[in-house]
């Protein structure tokens, strides 16, 4: 658990590190997203389990109205749904609810609780929907950098032995910007003292090593600038998953440094919107 750090590893995922400039576009984005908060209707930390971690961030978008569910990343230590609340306006004005996460952070939890968490938050929604104004059968997950693997690990879950009374795979589609899916190189950066992951929990919560319990369409984005192994990551993750999925979509993101990448997400008319949107528009 404790080994040493392994320089070319902590270069190629630091993404911190390599953007100086991220406490101003993390505080950019929490003043955007409180604009957004007092613009748009929302319902605000709905609980979707016991813990307080356990809650989420909902703007409606009418009745019967399609869902985005966007998941954070932080190296599943760091950040908070009301950072991300801006990505919501581009979804809204398309007919789109859009719902932002929240998990438990590393250390105080483990990676094991925090894919539990997620995988308590999508049939919690499920089961919500009537509610909610949302249609069950157009739930759209996504998540950039480790939000990414998160959303990876729901694609991965047999959704008919957990229980709760689903109707359905809670998944119609997914996108993994920057997604993280094979989680041993990172034993060996920073990123791991606070997560603390052993090999055998590193296997345990790595895609690349499942196969995809839902057959839904599957976009995989990394932007221009990132390292050549956050590429790699989606590029073994397109190769492996391609076998089984009917429908895998590989996409750089042009011009595009880690945190750029995610803000396409919320940008009406990128590439990435308009193929997000496109895959939640067909039945």
């Amino acid at each position: 658990m404790n080994h040493p750090i392994d320089e070319r590893l902590e270069a190629a995922y630091n993404a911190r590190a390599a953007i100086p400039s991220h406490p101003a576009v993390f505080a950019e984005w929490r003043e955007r997203s409180e604009r957004t908060r007092s613009r748009l209707p929302g319902l605000l930390d709905l609980a979707y389990g016991a813990d307080p971690s356990e809650r989420l961030d909902l703007f409606p978008a009418g009745a019967d109205a399609p869902l985005h569910v966007f998941i954070h990343g932080g190296y599943w230590q760091a950040m908070d749904k009301a950072d991300f609340s801006f990505l919501a306006e581009a979804w809204h004005a398309r007919g789109v609810a859009f719902a932002v996460l929240n998990y438990g952070l590393c250390p105080t939890v483990t990676l094991d609780d925090i894919v539990a968490q997620m995988r308590r938050a999508l049939p919690w929604l499920q089961a919500h929907a009537g509610e909610l104004g949302l249609d069950p059968a157009r739930f759209q997950v996504s998540g950039h950098s480790a939000g990414g693997h998160l959303a990876a690990m729901l694609l991965a879950t047999d959704w008919s032995h957990r229980g709760g009374g689903l109707s359905m795979a809670p998944i119609h589609s997914a996108v993994s910007i920057s997604g993280l899916f094979d989680l041993e190189p990172l034993r060996y950066t920073s990123m791991n003292e606070k997560v603390g992951m052993d090999a055998v929990v590193a296997q345990r919560n790595s895609p690349l090593g499942m196969r995809p319990a839902v057959d839904a369409p599957l976009l995989l984005a990394v932007g221009e600038h990132e390292s050549a192994d956050f590429h790699a990551q989606s590029d073994r993750l397109e190769q492996r998953w391609g076998a089984y999925l009917s429908q895998v979509r590989r996409m750089n993101l042009a011009a595009c440094n880690h945190l750029q990448a995610v803000e396409e997400l919320g940008r009406a008319g990128s590439d990435l919107f308009c193929a997000a949107t496109g895959m939640l528009a067909n039945s």
